[in-house]
């Protein structure tokens, strides 16, 4: 079957390992269940293992994509929970969590194999292409937002770094669910996208807010991290699930986040019952992913450039067909 894989690892020039053509088959195993895959999109986690980060090198060729939707071994319209491993469900019970393309092969496939437990119902109100783009930027902010920050209808948040996945969604889930959102990017363009995805207002990095928020919602890392602090409510709550620009900030602000009492939350992906409460989110309220671009698999590699540079608002989707 045709996909796009990890052949090679290249820590400073990550495209260098990927290839396109043809993949052995998924393997049968007691448990799981093989899903024709329809759509998937992209992730940094993508450009991640590229690099090596959570991939070793022998478990290459590995076969990239955490993110899909597609038609199961019973004809059913499903989207796929990524994270294998944490339930025990078609894995052994000792078996330690992980996302696909770590230790099992991806969705950016005409097939893939995974437990059935982490099979979803597609709602029929969306699409293939919107459905795979849920499972992991919109999970993370969805997570992020309601479970980590704990925020509630008119509180206040900041989304760090608008036009990445995980912040476009942030800021569209955020306007759904009552909150105001105000958002940052260096990208005039990016800024008035915000704006029209439903932040109040979006203000170049490091600018002055007009109030103190509630949350910041924070994937860029280093050059963001002493604004995100500094933008919050005594109290206030800080959740981190990337570090795109570094993970070294030259000020902590240790000071701060003592005196003023704030919280610093790590997030990484979500749960299976806070994926099936985001596609009834999504079904029941017409909020639907930001969709940058649509392409078919064997021009995946266009795709991945298009991430690696930044110059997208929103997901990349892959078609196998």
């Amino acid at each position: 079957m045709f996909a796009a894989y990890a052949a090679r690892i290249d820590r400073d020039q990550p495209l260098n390992g990927l290839e396109l053509g043809e993949r052995p088959e998924p393997e049968a195993r007691p448990g799981w269940t093989t899903v024709t895959v329809k759509a998937a999109s992209l992730n940094h986690h993508d450009l991640w293992s590229l690099r090596g980060v959570g991939l070793p090198e022998e478990k290459l060729p590995m076969i990239l994509g955490c993110d899909a939707a597609g038609i199961d071994e019973d004809g059913n319209e499903v989207v796929l929970h990524s994270v294998i491993g944490q339930s025990g469900h078609g894995v052994g019970p000792d078996e330690p969590r992980s996302i696909l393309t770590e230790r099992y092969q991806g969705t950016f496939a005409e097939r893939v194999t995974v437990p059935r437990w982490n099979v979803l119902p597609k709602p029929k109100e969306l699409s293939f292409e919107e459905a795979a783009c849920l499972p992991t930027a919109w999970l993370t902010a969805y997570r992020m937002l309601f479970t980590n920050a704990g925020v509630r209808p008119g509180d206040s948040v900041l989304v760090q770094g608008a036009g990445g996945g995980v912040a476009t969604a942030a800021i569209a889930l955020g306007k759904a669910a009552g909150l105001r959102v105000f958002a940052t990017s260096r990208d005039e363009a990016k800024r008035k996208r915000a704006i029209e995805l439903g932040a109040v207002e979006a203000y170049e990095p490091g600018a002055r807010l007009p109030q103190r928020v509630d949350a910041v919602i924070e994937t860029v890392g280093a050059a963001t991290w002493s604004h995100s602090v500094k933008s919050l409510r005594p109290g206030g709550t800080v959740v981190i699930s990337g570090a795109t620009s570094g993970d070294r900030p030259s000020h902590a602000e240790l000071t701060r986040i003592f005196f003023l009492e704030l919280k610093v939350v790590g997030s990484t992906m979500g749960s299976k019952d806070e994926l099936e409460d985001l596609l009834s989110f999504c079904a029941a309220t017409g909020l639907r992913p930001v969709i940058d671009e649509v392409l078919p698999l064997d021009r995946a590699r266009e795709g991945f450039e298009k991430m690696a540079s930044g110059e997208l608002f929103g997901k990349i989707v892959l078609k196998t067909s």
